[in-house]
């Protein structure tokens, strides 16, 4: 078992930045590969990005060049920095971890709204 907890949302103005923070407890953190997605009203769960054990990272075209994903194997948390902000990136941000060994073994986190307006 592995729970997630998210942390760093909120509101933000166009062009603002946040950075979202995601603590995993429960199990081997290093034997999951960590992900961030999104969920706007009246669309699906979408993959925003996500990165390996070893570090290796992988990002929407949406996001790319804007949003930065990391892990801290010893902290056992993960992080989404997210610049220059814009108001379609408005949505529900989850955490997922996926098991390396099973990847249909997965868990997610609450959740954590994202709110870009002016």
């Amino acid at each position: 078992q592995v729970q997630l907890v998210e942390s760093g949302g909120g509101l933000v103005q166009p062009g603002g930045s946040l950075r979202l923070s995601c603590a995993a407890s429960g199990s081997i953190f290093s034997r999951y590969r960590m992900g961030w997605y999104r969920q706007a009203p009246g669309k699906q769960r979408d993959m925003v990005a996500h990165i390996t054990s070893g570090g290796r990272t992988n990002y929407a075209d949406s996001v790319k060049g804007r949003f930065t994903i990391s892990r801290d194997n010893v902290k056992n948390t993960v992080y989404l920095q997210m610049n220059n902000l814009k108001p379609e990136d408005t949505a529900v941000y989850y955490c997922n971890a996926e098991s390396v060994a099973i990847p249909a073994i997965n868990y997610w986190g609450q959740g954590t709204q994202v709110t870009v307006s002016s």
